[in-house]
């Protein structure tokens, strides 16, 4: 199939007939965000993308930090068999809430739905400064949840507004970079701040009594200083005008506006999905447990009366079923799921053969991922390089694809005699393949909507992608276990054998101080887990690729004002096909 079609060809649904929104005539005198606003021009344009990046490099930067914390964290409540949920429910929060965010970025303008995200955010970090338990903290990350994947969502949408397709991509890949230098520095801060003050420093608050007396420093130096930095400049410099007809809408109007119930039923149905399968992971459930197929089969009917709702009842649907019909937008959020999901089994499960199976210690296991981690860089900013040099997307999605899918190949194929070149390079092109397919398939989707859906659409895009993050996690621990303990119960007999392998499963720094039997079955009953693991990435990568080769390659506008001509005609084609045009027809 090719992947060269015509723009109009992306009005026809792919699944059958659509059911059409009202669309919004392009207001008089070029009323839009692109012709009022200041677009790419210089130092203004600068601090906008300050603003707007600062709490992108602050969300990764957190998220890294977390990281490390957990064990200092479950140590201190005593209650380290369930510091994995704090994760978790950052995660299940960031997948539930993410796609809110495209619909609340055209009601309550892009300035105000990153206010938002960033105070919810912010109120989730503080209150886990100042948790006085596990279960306040697993809850006040699930706030902060709340507004992480909107800082995200949001700037990504408004830098939309920002730069002509063309060159949108290559602002991505620098956005990219200014989050992989989040995450990277949030690790090691996360440990110094830890070792040098104690696990609640890290989320740098108000000192308590017993708190010592340089926190305080710590949070006038760090946190609150990058906090408060990012939301004084959405605050001043954020102000990019929605279209006339929204502006002049009451707040009354515009919260009807708001799909109240599609939001929730997606919450449940997002939730439920990943809460089930996520606690089959950590608790080690068994998949007849009641808890476990009762969430599952709970997601199913929710997704059932979501879609519904959002077909009969939403005036304004949060996720537009007739976006998910068309061709492109179907194609790019089923390639985003299938490549997040084996991308973030990737990045948790290389790191474990280097500990399980090669017996490095955890730096050494740590440290393999950073070619990786350089490239994912690299690919996003070479994506935006090419699009913005070439105006092509669907060679280089393709391309990027098979990078990945090569890489996973030469993982699933480690074995004992594999050569220390392999071990280090063979992850290079699954990062840059994943970063430069994640930024073409963007810039696809937003190529393929209309301007009204372009927020929209950015959100289901990052719900499909933070889906397969968590799902990558949850099932991959789920298979890698069940193999895992299949092979230890074949290798390891006795008395204390049972003993033997709980211990095994739960720590892997136990097994180079094992006896030579019990360490050689321990070592290989990882290579075989975790080889089946790799090999269902092949799969997924695979699925991905697949998925898209359906993608249409359309014009990419060089400059806004081409985009905004390529914006009215879609627009006018649209209205032309609508079913209430063709019912005025003679």
């Amino acid at each position: 199939m090719s992947g060269r079609t015509t723009p109009d060809d992306e009005t026809s649904p792919l699944l059958g007939g659509q059911r059409t929104e009202s669309h919004r005539a392009p207001a008089a005198n070029g009323d839009t965000p692109a012709a009022d606003h200041k677009k790419g021009d210089g130092v203004h344009l600068v601090w906008i993308l300050a603003a707007l990046w600062s709490g992108v490099f602050l969300g990764a930067l957190d998220g890294t930090i977390v990281a490390t914390l957990l064990s200092p964290i479950g140590a201190y409540f005593n209650r380290s068999n369930q510091s994995s949920y704090i994760g978790t429910a950052y995660l299940l929060s960031v997948c539930c809430f993410t796609p809110l965010y495209g619909r609340l970025s055209d009601i309550l303008g892009r300035k105000g739905a990153m206010l938002l995200a960033l105070s919810l955010f912010g109120s989730g970090t503080l209150l886990c400064g100042v948790a006085p338990s596990m279960d306040v903290l697993i809850a006040a990350r699930a706030i902060a949840g709340m507004g992480g994947g909107g800082v995200m969502t949001v700037a990504s949408i408004a830098v939309t507004d920002l730069v002509p397709l063309k060159k949108r991509g290559l602002y991505q890949g620098m956005a990219n970079i200014l989050f992989g230098a989040g995450a990277g520095l949030g690790g090691p801060l996360g440990g110094w701040l830890n070792d040098k003050f104690g696990w609640r420093s890290a989320f740098l608050f108000q000192a308590s009594n017993v708190q010592p007396r340089s926190w305080p420093l710590i949070r006038n130096r760090l946190q609150v200083p990058i906090l408060a930095l990012s939301m004084a400049l959405v605050l001043t410099k954020v102000n990019i005008p929605l279209p006339e007809e929204v502006r002049s809408l009451t707040i009354h109007t515009k919260l009807k506006r708001i799909d109240f119930l599609g939001s929730l039923t997606l919450v449940l149905t997002v939730g439920s999905l990943l809460l089930g399968l996520s606690l089959k992971s950590t608790e080690e459930l068994p998949w007849s447990h009641p808890l476990i197929w009762g969430l599952i089969s709970s997601s199913g009917i929710w997704a059932v009366i979501f879609a519904i709702v959002e077909i009969k009842v939403a005036a304004y649907p949060v996720m537009p079923i007739r976006l998910i019909k068309q061709r492109t937008p179907l194609a790019v959020s089923l390639a985003n799921f299938f490549s997040s999901t084996a991308a973030y089994s990737m990045i948790y499960n290389v790191p474990l053969y280097f500990s399980a199976v090669r017996l490095n210690s955890s730096t050494d296991a740590g440290l393999h991922l950073l070619p990786h981690s350089i490239f994912l860089s690299c690919g996003s900013v070479f994506a935006g390089w090419l699009m913005r040099r070439t105006g092509k997307l669907y060679t280089l999605t393709l391309v990027s694809m098979s990078l990945a899918i090569v890489a996973s190949v030469y993982v699933s194929l480690w074995n004992f005699n594999t050569s220390e070149f392999h071990l280090w390079l063979d992850l290079i092109p699954h990062g840059f393949g994943i970063a430069s397919m994640i930024t073409s398939t963007l810039i696809a989707m937003i190529a393929n909507v209309a301007r009204e859906d372009i927020a929209v659409a950015t959100g289901i895009t990052y719900l499909f992608r933070t889906t397969g993050q968590v799902l990558g996690v949850s099932l991959s621990g789920a298979l890698l276990q069940a193999i895992l303990t299949k092979q230890l119960r074949k290798r390891i007999t006795g008395p204390e054998a049972l003993e033997i392998i709980e211990r095994i499963r739960h720590s892997t720094t136990i097994i180079p101080d094992l006896p030579t039997p019990l360490r050689v079955a321990a070592v290989t009953s990882y290579a075989d887990a975790l080889k089946a693991v790799f090999i269902c990435q092949v799969a997924c990568h695979t699925l991905a690729l697949l998925c898209c080769l359906p993608i249409q390659e359309n014009p990419l506008p060089a400059t806004m004002e081409e985009q905004e001509r390529l914006y009215r005609d879609r627009q006018m084609q649209q209205n032309q096909n609508s079913p209430q045009n063709e019912s005025d027809t003679p």
